[in-house]
């Protein structure tokens, strides 16, 4: 059976398919956006941790020697810490003996 293809036909298979292109553009848009927020929020919660182990591995040097160690490398060479130096900058500034480091975590 042969159906004549009508103006107002034609019309309606243009809007479904401008609906259709608009509605994967936002799609798209939104799956972006979605991924550049999910990466910056894994970024931070990284640098919290990667700080409160920089802190731990102080504390833990402090109860085995008697005192904060004055650098960071005295870390990472004698109680495994494990720094990823190309997605984070650390920070370490020895206060003294007897006063815990500041440490500052900025991701890059």
């Amino acid at each position: 059976m042969y159906h004549e293809t009508t103006y107002a036909n034609l019309q309606r298979r243009k809007r479904a398919a401008i609906r259709a292109v608009v509605l994967a553009l936002l799609a798209c848009v939104i799956t972006a956006a979605l991924a550049m927020f999910s990466d910056d929020v894994l970024k931070s919660q990284g640098a919290a941790t990667l700080r409160q182990a920089v802190i731990s591995s102080a504390l833990q040097c402090c109860a085995v020697e008697g005192s904060f160690p004055t650098s960071l490398d005295h870390l990472t060479q004698h109680y495994g810490l494990v720094i990823n130096e190309k997605d984070y900058q650390v920070q370490y500034e020895w206060l003294g003996d007897n006063i815990t480091p500041s440490v500052v975590v900025t991701p890059l």
